[in-house]
Parts: C-alpha cells; structure tokens; sequence
C-alpha cells in the first residue's frame, strides 16, 4: 500500500550495530543524500491536493484533547529534529508539519508528501507509553526531513503529480476500505506503479538511524523502540490479524529486531534517569494511560466495549478505598475511561461518580491534572449542562488548545459568547490555518447576532482546510450580505473580507493554471 509505504512504522529497519551505530559524540553519519528533482514547492503542492481529500474524509477526527497530547509529544521532535539540523529552515517553512488523527482502529501511523502525517487512533490506544508513540512519529517525520518521498516521487517522474495525488489517495482509502481503495487506485490509473513506491532498506536504516536520534534527544526514552518492536513481534508470531498493516510491508527480520535492541541498549548504558526523571515519567505514564483509553473510546468500539470498560472502572473503585489518591497509570485509565464510555452511554451519575475517583489528580498542576479538569466539562456539555467552569474562567487565561476550544463551547453555553470571540479572535491571529478555532469564532459570532463576521470565520474555516471554492462561495456571500445592508457594514471587516475574496479567487487560478500544466 503507498499509505504503508510512506510512513509504516518500521522502527528497526537499521544498520547493523556495530556498522552505524554511532560513536560517542558523534551528532549524525552522513545523509543518504537529496537525489530528487522534486522541490519542496512542488512536493507541497502534492501534499495540499491530498490533504484537501482527507478534510473531507469521514474518519478523520477532531479531537482538541487527543491532538493537544499528539502535539505535546510532536513539538519536542521538531525542536530536536531542529537543533540537530535535520529539519531545514527551508522544509520547516515551505512544508505543513500538521497531524491528521483517523477514527480506525488498526495499529498504523504514516507521513504524506508535504509534511502531513496520519496517525490512527488505533496506534494511540495501543501504545504502551508516550516514548513508543515518539519512536514511532520519529521514524515517520525522519521520513519527511531526509526527502524520501521526494525521491521516489521522482522515481515516479512520469506521472503527473495529480495522478500520484491519486494513488496516494487511493492507498489511503483502501487501508480502511479495501473496496472503495482499489476504485481509487484503479482511477489514478497507478495500479502497476503503486509497488514501486516502497521505501528502500537504506531510506529505511536512514529514518531508522535519524529518528531514534530525535526523539532520544526531544527527551523521550529508547526503551520506546523497544516497547514497539515487542509488539510488533507478538503480531508476528500471530501472523498478524490486520490490525498491525505495516507488518505485511514490513515483516519482522532476527536482524532488525537486533539492531533496534543494540541501539536501545547503547543508549541505555550511556544515561541513567535521575529520581526527578522517574517521577515526571511516571506523571507522563498516567496522562498517556488516560489519553490511550480516550482514543480507543473515539473509535467507536461499540456499546459492550464501553460497558466492560464502565464495569472495570465501578470494580476498580469498589476495590480502591474512596479517600485514597490514584497515583498508579493503570487506576487513573481505568477510572477516566470509565467516566468517559459512561458519559457516551449517557450514564451520567456513573459518569461523574468515576470521575470523582480522580479528584486527587484534578488538582495537580500538571497535564494529567488538566485533563481531569476538561472531562468534567466535557461532561457538563454532554449531559446539556452549562458547566460549572463557565462561571468563574477566564478564557484569556486557557494554557492550551483543547482549554481554549472547550471553554469556548461552556463559555457560549453560559451566554458569555462575547469573551469567546475575543479569545478567539487572538487565537487564529496567531493560528490561521485552525479550522476548528475559526468554526468555533462562527458559532460565537453567530449567537451574537453578528452575521457578516460569522460568514466571513465560516469561510476563513474552509480555507484553512484547503477547500478554497467554498471558501470564496462564503466569502462572496459575506459581500452580498455587506451591499444589502449599507447603513450597517463593518467597513473594516468589510475591507478583510474583499481582500480575502481576492486572495482565494488567486489561489483557484493558480490551481487551475498548475493543474492544466500538470496534465
């Protein structure tokens, strides 16, 4: 599959140790080198074609908790992959670097042309620590940054890149959905190309190589590598049911498994966590436990599972005397995936009696603690409550992303939708590309009853996904709407709203002209 290909999670696919192991305060060996004729602006284009596909794809999901603790894990790579000089100044401007997480429940991460990059939330669940995640974000984002898929789109220099769009694409659907894949495949007419765009043994080693050294530098622990690999290898042993897809790309070798082993252990000998270390780690341990239940909850895995993991939960606490803190990973995912599969049972008295068994780490300043914190909203806001949050936040204050979103939705349910959009209104100043943060501003707009600049968040939201036709549409009815009700225009709002409607007429131009040159 080309969604195995660009980006399975190979993690060991290494040299030899004893051959590119590198040596004590060796930074990095030398780069298979960028033999691609395909430019980063070229590259991207590619990737924004695909990535305006997978907006619109029914099991992408947009959780701001889960993508909060997706970039928590992320950003530290790519401050790594920076300070070693692995990611250009050029790659780091010219390309996304966005994380899209998908509602499927197999094992499997992959990156995309231009710097995109999926992640199931079957991996997320069944990971057993941030460092494995890590390992595997790693490899994927070592895949982007040494231009491997650069240099097999050249390999595929034949083919127009909208063609490749498509192949991509279709490898991407047919992960998921065999049927509705092989239709796409077959319609971009790159069927007999779709094996050639493997990544070699040496593209392999090379993202093997330069992403354990990222993500040990971002702070994560080797032992991530070696978690995977031991869940790769029970897969195997299974012959692999389906769930783990970058097997069937990448089988398991004796060799592989003893490369990753020998770079885990070199790397182990060289530092020893101090007791300050073990106790963040342990923090991180019960945030990764709560997020693990939480992403394997968003993936739909029906109603008894929910029920078993209400029934744990209720075991848990019956066991577990009431006044006791949790401090053990394995309680605080039990009892946040109790509480959270009670809330979409609509369980509600189950739902925050389960919560309450975590009081202790509500408190706790930390990301663990927070997250406590947004479930008790979140569960306010299903059950149709205004959350008690709503009455004393400040939503200038929020520390995050998801604080920000979902403030957002408890502050509009308390009728505080003026505090919303000012917040807001900072946030995409500095974030102009997050749809959900401009979806959210409509919505608050809306309630105020200011209709133009509603209009104007809805179409800046459809820009931010690539989807450039709607937005000019939106953007065209926002100037309608302006012309009908002169005595009432923004004229400042009014002027943005001209200048964005020129700015997208541009970009469909462009598009247009790029793809006519294409074919």
């Amino acid at each position: 599959m080309v969604l195995i290909a660009f980006g399975t999670a190979s993690l060991a696919q290494g040299p030899s140790a004893g051959a590119l192991l590198p040596a004590p305060g060796a930074r990095s060996l030398p780069t298979l080198g960028d033999n691609s004729d395909l430019s980063p602006a070229a590259e991207r284009r590619i990737g924004d074609r695909i990535a305006a596909s997978i907006y619109r794809d029914p099991d992408l999901i947009e959780d701001p908790v889960l993508a909060d603790y997706l970039q928590g894990i992320w950003q530290p790579l790519m401050t790594a992959a920076r300070a070693r000089g692995e990611l250009s100044a050029e790659l780091e401007e010219r390309f996304a670097w966005e994380l899209f997480m998908f509602r499927d429940r197999s094992i499997n991460a992959f990156a995309l042309p231009g710097g995109y990059f999926g992640v199931h939330l079957g991996l997320i669940s069944s990971v057993s620590s941030a460092d494995e995640l890590a390992a595997v974000l790693g490899h994927e984002m070592s895949h982007v940054t040494q231009r491997h898929i650069a240099r097999l789109m050249t390999q595929q220099s034949r083919q127009a890149p909208w063609m490749l769009a498509a192949m991509v694409l279709g490898a991407l659907a047919a992960s998921r959905h065999p049927d509705a894949g092989t239709a796409a495949i077959v319609g971009g007419q790159a069927l007999m190309a779709q094996g050639q765009l493997n990544f070699s043994r040496d593209m392999e080693r090379e993202a093997d190589r330069v992403g354990f050294s990222v993500m040990t530098d971002a702070g994560f622990a080797s032992r991530g590598i070696s978690g995977m690999f031991e869940k790769l290898q029970q897969a195997n042993r299974l012959n692999d049911n389906g769930s783990f897809p970058y097997l069937r790309s990448h089988p398991l070798t004796t060799e592989r498994i003893a490369e990753a082993q020998a770079r885990v252990q070199l790397a182990a000998a060289a530092s020893a966590p101090s007791a300050a270390q073990q106790a963040a780690a342990e923090r991180t341990q019960r945030l990764h436990a709560m997020m693990a239940v939480r992403a394997r909850i968003l993936a739909v895995p029906g109603v008894d599972v929910l029920r078993t993991l209400v029934t744990e939960a209720q075991r848990r606490a019956a066991v577990l005397p009431a006044s006791a803190p949790v401090a053990a990973a394995r309680d605080a995912g039990t009892f946040y995936g109790g509480a959270f599969a009670a809330a979409q049972l609509r369980d509600f008295a189950a739902a925050r009696s389960l919560l309450d068994r975590l009081s202790s780490l509500a408190a706790a300043p930390d990301p663990a603690g927070k997250a406590v914190q947004l479930l008790a909203v979140e569960l306010d806001l299903l059950e149709g409550k205004v959350p008690a949050a709503a009455a004393t936040a400040d939503i200038s204050k929020a520390g995050s992303r998801a604080e920000l979103l979902l403030m957002s939705k408890a502050l509009m349910a308390a009728q505080r939708a003026p505090d919303v959009s000012q917040a807001l209104q900072t946030w995409v100043a500095v974030h102009p590309r997050d749809a959900g943060a401009w979806q959210m501003l409509a919505v608050a707009y809306g309630q105020q009853n200011l209709t133009v600049r509603a209009i104007r968040a809805d179409a800046e939201s459809r820009a931010a996904q690539l989807d450039y036709g709607a937005a000019l549409d939106r953007f065209k009815a926002a100037q309608g709407l302006i012309r009908s009700q002169p005595g009432r225009a923004d004229y400042v709002e009014a002027s943005i709203i001209d200048t964005r409607t020129r700015q997208a007429e541009s970009i469909l131009k462009e598009q247009a002209l790029q793809e006519k040159i294409d074919r």
